[in-house]
């Protein structure tokens, strides 16, 4: 199970980093330097990729019906090397843009702004903790910063390998509380669903 750090960088700067993460020399003191220059940010990540350099899929808007349909066309059409899609997700993550949500994997954070939302809510354990971390810093008026100049390697997956059953529940747990939490309408939905595929949790 992937387990997060939270590393003081310095006296003003968090970094949430993935037990399976493996950050290059200089690529937090990089982050660092961009986040330092760059006052109304609160949050920059990485272009993350795989043990061969394989782009992941980092960043993207915030999560609702529409926009997960989009982001896993995108996640599945780059993975399966769909021409079209393989080359937006590329082209997507060459350019420094302002995000909903960088991934948790690797997320260098202000202290202060950390601190103004109450850090990461533990109703969320394993997934989405990250989109809903960069949702509560920007109903702050802060931003949300994905940038390709610093890469770090990600061993995607590993943690959970072993425990795949568990990694699934704690998913559905996950996601169930982000629709409660953020869209109660479509939480019901959500329910449902998961209900009549067999799929839904204990206790939900």
């Amino acid at each position: 199970m992937v387990l997060y750090k939270i590393l003081l960088v310095d006296r003003v700067n968090l970094l949430l980093l993935n037990s399976d993460t493996l950050p290059p020399t200089g690529a937090i003191d990089q982050l660092v330097e961009i986040l330092r220059a760059q006052p109304d940010v609160a949050v920059v990540g990485p272009r993350l990729v795989d043990l061969h350099g394989t782009l992941e899929i980092s960043f993207g808007s915030m999560i609702s019906p529409f926009a997960e349909l989009w982001q896993k066309c995108l996640v599945r059409g780059h993975a399966r090397r769909v021409p079209l899609l393989g080359q937006l997700a590329e082209r997507r993550a060459r350019t420094e843009r302002f995000v909903d949500w960088v991934s948790g994997a690797c997320l260098l954070v202000r202290r202060a702004d950390a601190d103004a939302v109450g850090g990461l809510d533990e109703r969320f354990f394993l997934y989405t903790e990250d989109v809903d971390f960069c949702a509560s810093i920007r109903a702050l008026g802060r931003h949300v910063l994905f940038t390709p100049e610093v890469e770090v390697v990600h061993r995607r997956g590993r943690s959970g390998r072993h425990a795949q059953a568990a990694t699934a529940v704690a998913y559905r747990r996950s996601h169930l509380a982000f629709y409660r939490k953020h869209h109660p309408r479509w939480h019901r939905v959500l329910r449902a669903y998961l209900r009549v595929r067999g799929l839904l949790p204990p206790d939900n």
